[in-house]
Order: C-alpha cells, then structure tokens, then sequence
C-alpha cells in the first residue's frame, strides 16, 4: 500500500510540473508576440524599405525586383487585416498604411511591366544620351475613387499621398500642403461634382506629364 501511495504522489507530481512548464510555456509565448502597434511600426518601417529597394531597381542598381520583401510585406498587411482588437485609432493607422501601399504597389507594377515590354523609360534615356536627344518620362496614372471624402479618410490619404509623391517628383513644393487642408478640399469638390454630375462617386487621377503634376475629377462611370 505505502509503494502505490508513494507512486500516485510521483505521478501527481509530475502531472503538477507538466501543467507548470505548460502554462510557463504560454506566458513567455505571449511576452514574445508583438503588440498591434508594434506591428503597425513594423508594416510602416518594412513599407518605406520595400520602396527605397523598388527604387533601386527602377534605377537600374539592381538586376531583380525586391519580390521577398513584398511578399513579407504582403503577409503582415494580411495578418493585420484579420486583426479582430482593433482601437478606431489602429484601424485608421492600418487603413491609411494599406492604401499607401496599394497605390506604391500599382505603380511597381505599371513600372515593372513597361520595363518587361520595353517600355522602361529610365533605360530609354539612357539609350538616347548618346545620339543627343531627350527621352521624356512615361506619365504615370493614380485613380482613386470617392463617395464620402468625410468619411472614406483612408482612400483621401492614399490621394495625398499619391499626389505628395507626384509633387516631390517633379521638384514642386510641398510644406504648405497638409492633409487636413487638402481633405476638406476634397470633401468640398466631391460634393460639388457630385450635385453637378449627378453622380453617386467621383473619381480622381494623378499622373505626371512632361515634368508636370496634373490632378482631375470626372464622375465614376
């Protein structure tokens, strides 16, 4: 008897031990999983890298477009999406990440397949230096489309951005430009166009032509 009581209590003790180092196991798991912000500082950090090294291969500095860190990139804006624990101030962050990078990743993508068909204006001119003529730049196209310039803030910041990026592009200024300003600019100019067109949204179009920024509005078709 005093043998098989000896040996439940060894048992039990290490069924106690077992349930310790489990539960040990979880709280270190948690410790290590980072924060929603943190995430966001991260998506942020690895958007702003995955543009400098697009950069670097549209410059002709490098032989292959950046695929791994878009993919990365990709994979953390997915996970963030199925992020249930949001706060309204998260989510805004997140959105207004999101459609930077939408807008950045279209143009990679334009940019891309004109170098694929031969249309790659950076190798253009280069080829053309040397018979003494000047090869202007392809124009490049951001659409983005609005119902409530109120209300959709992440589609007016990926506008702001788009055109910010047009501006710097072709030496414009830009430190008076400030977001709050431009959307209650857009805000006004939806309505109107809206009221005018008779329509329900308004599409906008950035693009840069002949070393100039043009930005226009036309209903959504």
């Amino acid at each position: 008897m005093a043998r098989q009581n000896a040996f439940a209590r060894r048992l039990l003790d290490e069924q106690r031990a077992r349930h310790t180092n489990n539960r040990k196991k979880v709280v270190i798991e948690r410790e290590v999983q980072p924060t929603i912000d943190e995430q966001l500082v991260r998506l942020e950090e690895d958007i702003r890298k995955l543009k400098i090294e697009f950069d670097i291969f549209f410059n002709g500095a490098s032989k292959r477009p950046p695929y791994d860190t878009k993919s990365r990139v990709e994979s953390l804006v997915k996970r963030l999406g199925d992020e249930r624990h949001f706060t309204y101030s998260q989510r805004y962050r997140y959105n207004t990440l999101v459609a930077r990078y939408v807008a950045l990743r279209d143009l990679w993508r334009r940019n891309v397949q004109d170098r694929e068909e031969g249309r790659d204006p950076v190798a253009a001119a280069r080829a053309q230096l040397g018979k003494g003529r000047v090869v202007n730049e392809r124009e490049r196209r951001a659409s983005f489309v609005c119902a409530d310039a109120r209300a959709d803030e992440a589609t007016v910041r990926g506008l702001y951005d788009a055109l910010v990026e047009a501006k710097k592009s072709c030496g414009e200024p830009v430190e008076d430009f400030s977001l709050a300003k431009f959307q209650k600019m857009i805000a006004s100019k939806t309505d109107a166009l809206k009221e005018r067109l008779g329509c329900e949204r308004v599409r906008y179009t950035v693009y840069t032509e002949g070393g100039r920024v043009s930005f226009k509005a036309k209903a959504d078709e």
